[in-house]
């Protein structure tokens, strides 16, 4: 029988078929406004993002898909440029094509769901760069014919030239099939040079392992889902909405708030607009100071001094 991996504290993420249902039912009964999207960036930074070696920066290509360049590395987060995830079509292009990207030395996958993990996207990239993946998936990726592969169990730490790279937890799920439900594992990526330190949160629900990660790095930059909530009695365990992302970026006590994980497909019934106003609301509430809180424009690029 195949590991099947858990979270913290066990807390569980299985649904019923009456709660399954319950849940379409209400998305059924829901009118959205879906013709109003997120921002685009009106002028990007291609050719300088494909020369550039020797500064910090990232970009937001979409959904959890980020290009950072950190150490004279070019890395990718969970890359994504599917045009349909399933029946859901992508609301916003790509913010960087394929074509557009550098060469990559790193590729960080947070786990295997579809709009985490798309094979297709991997085969496509330039270079030859290695994928950190969560326990689990090694041998799917050595199937789809990509061997340069680590595999992490939480708190598992990689030397990757001036880069180190933490596995650290999350609270979630995952599944590929009918059958290998949680059969690998899930969790965010802390990338740590002597210069900065950033955390790709990945997917997942507020817990309490927020507290302990913040306890561990100092952390600059947290790129941090908060799309992906509604209805929330059915996704909270998996899925932050941006009012418990705020708590769990206090809790971490890191420097910069940039939200993911919404806006770019319809994955649940909330729509990137709203999550982007709640969060906007809660971080006035809050009384948060705003240089805090980085809204990113799809395709923007940020170059860090």
């Amino acid at each position: 029988m195949p590991k099947r991996y858990q979270n913290l504290d066990e807390v569980g993420t299985n649904k019923t078929l009456v709660e399954i249902w319950k849940c379409l039912r209400e998305r059924w009964s829901k009118s959205k406004d879906l013709s109003i999207h997120i921002p685009r960036a009106d002028e990007r930074n291609v050719e300088e993002l494909k020369k550039n070696r020797t500064k910090t920066s990232y970009t937001w290509i979409g959904h959890s898909s980020f290009l950072l360049q950190m150490k004279g590395l070019n890395i990718l987060t969970d890359p994504v440029f599917a045009k349909y995830l399933g029946f859901s079509k992508r609301l916003i292009s790509p913010g960087l094509s394929i074509d557009e990207l550098p060469e990559i030395d790193i590729v960080v996958i947070s786990h295997g769901h579809y709009d985490h993990l798309e094979f297709s996207t991997l085969r496509s990239l330039k270079g030859e760069p290695i994928f950190y993946v969560p326990a689990g998936l090694n041998l799917l990726f050595q199937k789809k014919g990509l061997h340069r592969v680590e595999e992490a169990n939480w708190w598992d730490t990689f030397q990757h030239q001036d880069l180190t790279i933490h596995f650290v937890p999350a609270q979630h799920w995952t599944r590929r099939s009918l059958f290998d439900t949680n059969t690998s594992h899930w969790g965010g990526w802390v990338l740590e040079s002597d210069e900065e330190t950033n955390y790709f949160v990945g997917d997942t629900g507020y817990f309490r392992g927020f507290q302990e990660i913040g306890k561990k790095f100092a952390l600059d930059t947290v790129f941090m889902p908060i799309g992906s909530y509604e209805p929330e009695w059915f996704t909270y365990a998996s899925h932050i909405n941006p009012e418990d992302a705020v708590k769990a970026f206090v809790e971490l006590q890191a420097k910069t708030f940039v939200p993911m994980h919404y806006g770019t497909y319809r994955l649940a019934d909330d729509t990137g607009p709203e999550a982007l106003a709640r969060l906007l609301h809660e971080w006035k509430r809050c009384q948060l100071p705003e240089h805090q809180l980085f809204v990113m424009k799809v395709g923007e690029t940020v170059f860090k001094k």
